[in-house]
């Protein structure tokens, strides 16, 4: 018979009650020395002359911003100039995770390669772009994206529709319409299939031994359903391309040459540790899993997907979340080149209202709750990934 469950004590000899009251004790201190902070500096405000409060949020900014996903005028609240604020940031970080983690998962494994010239390059790009700060790197791609390309009159013209020059990129982009809700749910549709074949090429893989076409089925997939629903919506052609005038090009969707300063510098930057990241998980699968895979008959291509990254991912994981989190926060370096993130127009709205306090608070609220809620999906990812053992 198992023994009875003990009992919970509430006294001095109970170390789990002891632990409890240290705990307990340790919080309401900590709450004491917050409470009698803020009674000072309220105090010291209010001797001074010094306003408090948020309530300077509903009033009018009166400055305007100059890149932004939603229209903003001067005219409207520091509220909504924080939101706009904090969906440059969030456009940003969102891309560089992205566009980061698919370079640096290319020079990760480039660095493991069996070419020379591929091995060396990748080993030199993690060298050179870890070992200079990132702040210096952002002024040298601001340097060449505002100083070394060829004025708007002679932007480039990398593809039909789009230019590139001194005042960024612009480029064509689609007119909206009704139609476009059918191609959008063909698109969901295609990625819902993707998510179906992965499972049915694994499965098969798994019963008979023999590797199944994933990726260019995948692509087919997409492809496909999105041009179903885009035909099923009426085919909607709209598109709104620039055009370039004697002094300028109007029309057509744009970003400016400190987005992509910012957008660049973090993805370059964060790719180098993120490709150490990957090569350090690639290299802690044991030896024998890659003689598995040879006495499989498996190229090295699919030993990379099947075998190896499947098994790094639960050592990848953990410290890609650290980069990831890294990589919002020095967002907040894009004040230095002028790129309205929340930083930036923190800084404004203190210098305009003196609320230094409550701004401060704002911007690490708002970062606290983007570097939390990137942890809890990766920890979600983490626990999906994890190799289960019994």
């Amino acid at each position: 018979m198992s023994a009875p469950p003990a009992k919970p004590s509430f006294n001095w000899r109970s170390k789990a009650f002891r632990g409890v009251l240290y705990q307990v004790v340790v919080l309401a201190l900590l709450l004491l020395a917050a409470a009698y902070l803020l009674h000072n500096t309220l105090d010291n405000m209010r001797v001074r002359g010094i306003k408090s409060g948020f309530d300077f949020i509903t009033q009018p900014a009166g400055f305007a911003i100059g890149e932004s996903v939603v229209p903003f005028d001067s005219a409207e609240s520091y509220g909504k100039a924080f939101l706009v604020g904090l969906s440059n940031t969030f456009r940003v970080a969102i891309l560089g995770i992205l566009f980061a983690t698919v370079l640096g998962t290319l020079v990760g494994v480039g660095r493991l390669s069996r070419n020379f010239l591929v091995r060396t390059l990748s080993g030199a790009y993690v060298d050179l772009l870890r070992n200079v700060p990132l702040l210096l790197q952002l002024f040298i791609w601001y340097f060449v994206l505002t100083e070394k390309l060829p004025p708007i009159e002679e932007a480039l013209r990398p593809l039909p529709g789009w230019f590139f020059s001194k005042n960024g990129l612009q480029f064509p982009h689609p007119i909206w319409a009704d139609g476009h809700v059918f191609t959008v749910g063909g698109l969901v549709v295609g990625l819902i299939g993707v998510w179906w074949w992965s499972r049915l090429s694994r499965a098969r893989f798994e019963r008979t031994g023999k590797p199944v076409p994933f990726v260019l089925p995948a692509i087919g997939i997409v492809v496909l359903a999105t041009l179903a629903g885009w035909l099923l919506g009426g085919a909607p052609a709209g598109l709104d391309s620039p055009e370039k005038t004697e002094i300028n090009v109007v029309g057509g969707g744009a970003v400016t040459p400190e987005f992509l300063t910012v957008l660049i510098g973090l993805t370059v930057y964060t790719a180098a540790y993120i490709a150490e990241v990957v090569r350090a998980g690639i290299q802690s699968v044991p030896f024998g899993q890659h003689e598995a895979s040879l006495s499989l008959g498996l190229g090295r291509g699919q030993e990379l997907r099947l075998v190896q990254l499947p098994q790094a991912l639960r050592v990848i994981i953990p410290p890609m979340t650290n980069q990831y989190l890294n990589l919002t926060k020095n967002s907040s370096l894009a004040v230095a080149v002028g790129y309205p993130d929340l930083v930036s127009i923190s800084n404004t709205s203190l210098n305009q209202t003196g609320r230094a306090i409550e701004c401060i608070a704002l911007v690490m609220a708002c970062y606290l709750t983007l570097s939390l809620l990137t942890s809890a999906g990766m920890n979600w990812y983490n626990r999906r990934s994890a190799i289960k053992e019994r």
